[in-house]
């Protein structure tokens, strides 16, 4: 029987846990290990969780503390095949190792597959992928935004093809596409985008394409990232996701306003073809012109008409003229009996007007003037005598309030100056934004006169029946035979008499149904 060694040290328990834990901690420090997950019943009551990892010939314990379980991207789900990045320690009240996990990753495209999926039904559950979220993209953009890799292809596609097709002012925020910052980078640049002004230093584009060339799908996980999905969401402004070839599909092309296949088909999305529109305008140019040389036809003809309708102007003036020679005759005799007249009448006034004569009456006020006068100097030598004894004891008086005045005044002059200064800083910006409301109310004002001036349904070979009082005539039992009515046409008025009426069938009955034109043309 051997002889126990005396001479070895005696530890406690607690003192070999110790020194293994510090042994195995010491040894192995980080370590990255791959396996499946089992026993996983989801976080503990404290929040912590607990599992572990095995594969065909182990398993080891694992911990995810409640903070790092609160920051992990992808959360663990039992079966699945995983990637654990932490510390093996050991657990002294099992006398067991296990793993503290930091980080926790799917392993392998089918995990990483699962994660998206997972992801993406929680987000569409909060409505981040309805149709309704998403806006229209304007039909020509003047400024394109394009968040995408500055070196790559990428862009140099997207300017070529917008060059061919309508060339527009192409602002560019540069981001990785791929690795651990490229879903911040993205989410920063969209945000960035939309946080500009419209007036700025640096215009706000009016769409935004973010694209990326193909690659595999964890070259692709960044655009999936949820801080991306929302930040698409969130965007003011329509947002074309061109990731991948047409066959990837990243869950940014969800929340996207549309989705193009490639970065080159986002560029053909966003603008139109310029020759096209071109086209277009030269076609709506002619049928312009067309329609004019068509209207200026029909008012020529219409005028011919006019003109052969109207009656001779000898003949209407005729009368006129004969009517004005007699008044004129009558006007001479009429003035030499208006002068005779009062002439007498200012043969009766002489005497009446003598009696009055101004020099007399001026003698007798000039009396009373002088009489006036020396009363007044009396009075006021007397008032001026009591008015500087007032004006002694007001005068100390007011010299007092006015140095009380003085400072007040100062303080006051002091404040108005503060006050004037902050109003000069603000005029400028309040004059401006007045200008521009008043500017667009003048300008939807004078857009909608336009729309409710009549002259304009004139112009397009309507007239208006009036009467000779103004009022408007709509309908023929109105106009009787005799009428004199005033029929107003987009270029002047002419006056019209009314002959006869015509029955339905377009033929005369009883008085003449024409109207012939009387009067003058305006």
């Amino acid at each position: 029987m051997p002889e126990p060694l005396a001479n070895i040290e005696e530890l406690s328990v607690s003192d070999l846990s110790g020194a293994l834990k510090r042994t195995v901690e010491e040894r192995f420090g980080h370590v990255r290990v791959r396996g499946e997950i089992t026993g996983y019943r989801g976080p503990h009551s404290s929040g912590h969780a607990y599992f572990s990892l095995k594969d065909e010939g182990a398993k080891i314990d694992a911990v995810i503390w409640k903070g790092v379980f609160a920051r992990l991207k992808f959360k663990p789900q039992e079966g699945l095949q995983v990637i654990a990045t932490g510390k093996v320690t050991t657990y002294a009240g099992k006398s067991s190792y296990q793993l503290m996990i930091e980080a926790l990753e799917p392993q392998g495209e089918g995990a990483l597959m699962l994660v998206l999926e997972e992801r993406r039904r929680r987000l569409a559950a909060e409505g981040l992928f309805d149709v309704a979220r998403k806006r229209p993209l304007p039909f020509l953009p003047q400024i394109i935004g394009v968040i995408t890799s500055p070196t790559g292809a990428v862009i140099r596609d997207i300017i070529h093809r917008l060059g061919e097709r309508f060339a527009r002012h192409v602002l560019v925020w540069p981001v990785r596409v791929q690795g651990e910052t490229c879903a911040a980078e993205v989410a920063a640049a969209i945000e960035g985008f939309n946080a500009l002004l419209p007036d700025g230093p640096v215009p706000r584009p009016d769409v935004i394409i973010v694209a990326r060339g193909g690659g595999s799908l964890e070259d692709l996980a960044g655009f999936s990232e949820e801080i991306v999905v929302r930040a698409a969401a969130a965007s003011q402004i329509p947002l074309i996701s061109a990731v991948g070839h047409e066959t990837d599909t990243t869950l940014i092309d969800f929340a996207a306003d549309l989705r193009a296949p490639t970065p080159t088909a986002a560029a053909e999305k966003a603008v139109p073809v310029r020759l096209d529109q071109l086209a277009l305008l030269r076609g709506l140019d002619q049928r312009r012109l067309n329609g004019m040389t068509r209207f200026r036809q029909q008012a020529r003809i219409a005028l011919r008409a006019l003109v052969r309708a109207m009656p001779d102007a000898d003949r209407m003036m005729a009368e006129r003229r004969q009517r004005l020679d007699h008044q004129a005759g009558r006007l001479s005799s009429g003035l030499k009996d208006k002068a005779s007249r009062l002439r007498f009448a200012l043969g009766r006034l002489a005497p009446r007007l003598a009696a009055q004569s101004p020099r007399v009456r001026l003698a007798l006020a000039k009396a009373k003037v002088e009489a006036l006068g020396q009363r007044c100097a009396r009075a006021l030598t007397e008032a001026q005598m009591r008015r500087r004894t007032r004006i002694d004891g007001l005068e100390k008086s007011l010299k007092k309030a006015l140095a009380a005045r003085l400072v007040l005044e100062r303080e006051r002059q002091l404040a108005a100056r503060r006050r004037w200064q902050q109003q000069a800083e603000r005029l400028p910006r309040v004059i401006g934004e007045r200008q521009m409301t008043h500017r667009r109310k003048l300008q939807g004002l004078a857009a909608l006169l336009n729309s409710l001036d009549h002259r304009m349904v004139l112009s397009r070979g309507f007239a208006l029946v009036r009467r000779p009082n103004g009022t408007l005539v709509s309908k023929v039992a109105a106009a009787t035979p005799g009428t004199l009515l005033n029929v107003e046409f987009a270029d002047g008025q002419i006056a019209a008499r009314v002959e006869r009426h015509a029955d339905k069938s377009g033929s005369t009955s009883s008085p003449a149904a024409k109207a012939k034109p009387q009067g003058q043309l305006f």
